[in-house]
């Protein structure tokens, strides 16, 4: 590990010298599976296998582990019902460790402390918004006793950049460090729980990018012609806060003037300028009015932007320990869809654009952004690098909607999930029907299908779905043995993507492929032979169960549209 990732983990948690490397690792490392990725699913699988007692090599490219939760900074999207049902057990218990380290650790008021269900932010779009660093710290206190015991090994940062592959299998995965020499893994399982899919490249996995068009999915919001590079915007988030009288104004960033003057050309038309708070209605497409106001003193009804993702509200902690509350920039303003992070010509350029478009949004605010009193702008607000881990306030690792995609055994389409979609498949009223039932699932979600403007010119697309299930055969590459997916890679297309991507279904995407893993060694069987064999299934399902996976919705939530 380099001096600069254990600096920034140490300052998390005093767990963190578990993860330190006291020396390069060999030139080889066998494990009985290899995780390459150390986000949200990535943990979630490597903590599956080790607690059934497999040896892990678990990687990661960026200082913190926990993508979505960490170095994208993003709280968690969830579904309504998981304060009561928790997708997993090991899901709930993050949960639980996420407010329990706030209560042994943050000056919190007596009454902040006394909620069971203590929302660190009380921000609008979670029941739990809380700061990244303190998902770190709860995900490193999860490895911990892996990590000391040797059963899971974390190589940190690394990137995978060749396979050694024979036939259907993988053999070996090749990472690399800026900072040390390049480390060959090898395994008989190899799970990508990359953001974008990385490893599939590499090892010649089929996959799918992009819109599908709908004479091949046959969904009634699939494009009507194919677009590989039409992918979901990505975000560059970023924390800041309100010092009432303060001037925080830098020096306006070269070429700012022309993010603060676009006009986004889009399918169904975006109301005016990106910088805006009329912003698209993501359901009805019409121009939407937003708030903010991070003064508080205006009170207003409806949207409020500075509540929406707020991560930390000062009124849960002791006076003076924050001078503010702490807001999580990820809104459409910061949306990038002028290119994609892995199937463009120039990928690293997107990527510096999105990370440009967050900087002029922040000064815009600062400057020209509207008031509620009739002003302009907020000299107060300043970024918050010491929430995002970073030297700017910018969140390590951009917020990744859509990622490559397997070509799986089994595919997830709108016919699935859609609310509408199984209305006119099922031809019975809302409430009287579920979404499709999958005989091999090993798990659940709920989310609409949200899909935000994209790099092909389409404005939102948010529709109905139904409280859905997790099929094993979205799972399995149609062709390869041995690589499975743990992140957005799995078998869903572009539309069904918009609701499979959050936070709770790729935890529980990784947890079940590392039971999977552990399950097909045990048996001798390959992970197609369990799905394939009902005995297999039936078992493996038991040992998902045990575990303290939900497989199915209760019947009342399964017939309630998202």
């Amino acid at each position: 590990m380099n001096r600069r990732a254990f600096l920034s983990l140490s300052a998390v948690s005093p767990l963190a010298h578990l993860m330190a490397q006291e020396r390069p690792p060999p030139g080889e490392l066998a494990a009985d599976v290899v995780v390459v990725g150390a986000g949200v699913g990535g943990v979630a699988c490597a903590l599956a296998a080790a607690r059934n007692g497999l040896r892990v090599v678990l990687t990661e490219s960026f200082d913190w582990i926990g993508g979505q939760l960490t170095s994208q900074a993003v709280p968690p999207d969830e579904y309504p019902q998981v304060e009561t049902l928790p997708c997993t057990r090991l899901y709930g218990t993050f949960r639980t460790r996420v407010r329990d380290f706030y209560r042994r650790n943050y000056p919190l008021t007596d009454a902040a402390k006394a909620k069971p269900d203590l929302n660190p932010g009380n921000g609008s779009v979670s029941k739990l918004c809380h700061e990244p660093r303190v998902a770190v710290a709860v995900l490193l206190e999860l490895l911990a006793p892996h990590l000391s015991t040797g059963r899971i090994r974390l190589l940190q940062p690394y990137v995978p950049v060749t396979a050694d592959v024979d036939g259907d299998r993988v053999r070996a995965v090749t990472v690399r460090s800026a900072f040390g020499p390049p480390v060959t893994l090898v395994a008989p399982y190899f799970v990508d729980a990359t953001e974008t899919g990385d490893l599939l490249p590499i090892t010649r996995t089929e996959f799918v990018t992009g819109s599908e068009a709908r004479r091949d999915t046959g969904e009634p919001h699939a494009a009507e012609v194919a677009n590989p590079r039409n992918h979901q915007a990505f975000t560059v988030c970023f924390a800041l806060d309100h010092v009432d009288g303060a001037d925080h104004v830098g020096d306006e960033p070269d070429g700012y003037r022309r993010w603060r003057d676009y006009v986004p050309r889009l399918t169904p038309a975006w109301p005016g300028p990106l910088f805006s708070w009329t912003m698209s209605h993501p359901v009805t497409l019409r121009p939407r009015d937003m708030g903010f106001d991070p003064t508080g003193r205006v009170p207003r009804e409806g949207p409020n932007l500075w509540t929406y993702r707020r991560i930390v509200d000062r009124a849960n902690f002791a006076p003076g320990t924050f001078a503010g509350d702490v807001c999580l920039v990820n809104w459409p303003q910061n949306d990038y869809w002028l290119g994609n992070l892995f199937d463009d010509p120039a990928p690293g350029a997107a990527l510096a654009a999105g990370r440009f478009l967050s900087r002029c949004l922040f000064h815009w605010m600062q400057t020209e952004a509207p008031r509620p009193d009739g002003r302009r702008g907020w000299k107060g607000l300043r970024l918050r690098p010491e929430i995002t881990g970073t030297d700017d306030g910018l969140a390590m690792a951009p917020y990744v909607r859509e990622s490559r995609r397997i070509k799986a055994l089994f595919t997830v389409t709108e016919t699935h999930i859609g609310t509408d979609a199984r209305t006119k498949a099922t031809g019975k009223k809302n409430g009287d029907f579920t979404a499709e039932v999958f005989p091999d699932s090993v798990g659940v979600g709920s989310y609409r299908i949200d899909l935000h403007p994209s790099s092909g010119g389409d404005n939102y697309v948010d529709v109905s779905s139904l409280p859905f299930q997790i099929p094993l055969g979205c799972l399995l590459p149609q062709r390869v043995e041995n690589l499975l997916p743990a992140c957005k890679n799995i078998g869903t297309t572009h539309v069904t993507n918009g609701c499979y991507r959050l936070h709770p279904v790729e935890w529980t995407v990784g947890e079940a492929v590392g039971e999977l893993v552990a399950f097909a060694l045990a048996r001798r069987r390959n992970p197609r032979q369990v799905r394939r064999d009902a005995e297999l299934l039936k078992d493996y399902q038991a040992a998902l169960t045990k575990a303290g996976f939900m497989l199915a919705w209760p019947d009342n939530v399964a017939k309630q549209p998202r």
